[in-house]
């Protein structure tokens, strides 16, 4: 599935809104896997933020990004993207694009097998 790479973290103020870019160096895999967000914040586990599956079927963590994240896929481009909007304080993490197997869960982590370096969000309140 290549090598992806995130972009787009960066530090804002709460309520604003920030896109983060994930781009794979291997064709245009986006189009053949569900491709995920997930984030990190210090001291705490990896979590599930959003998903989009080969048929353009969308997956949130709706507790923590309900109505206010959107994923989003540019196949001309081979880019998935997150809009994240209304950000808050909690928001803060290391945001990292992956890839999953197919067939399998899109909201587990066991699910990807290929993941970004990740890109930082820092939400200042």
């Amino acid at each position: 599935q290549g090598q992806l790479v995130e972009s787009g973290g960066g530090l804002v103020q709460a309520g604003d809104s920030l896109r983060l870019s994930c781009t794979a160096d291997s064709g245009r895999v986006f189009l053949w896997y569900t491709t995920g967000w997930f984030r990190q914040a210090p001291g705490k586990e990896r979590e599930f933020v959003a998903a989009i599956s080969r048929s353009d079927t969308r997956a949130y963590a709706d507790d923590l990004v309900k109505g206010r994240f959107t994923i989003a896929r540019n196949n001309a481009k081979n880019m998935v993207y997150l809009q994240m909007n209304s950000l808050k304080p909690e928001d803060t993490a290391v945001y990292y694009c992956a890839v999953a197997q197919p067939g399998s869960p899109a909201r587990v982590l066991s699910s990807y097998n290929s993941w970004g370096p990740g890109t930082q969000v820092t939400v200042s309140s």
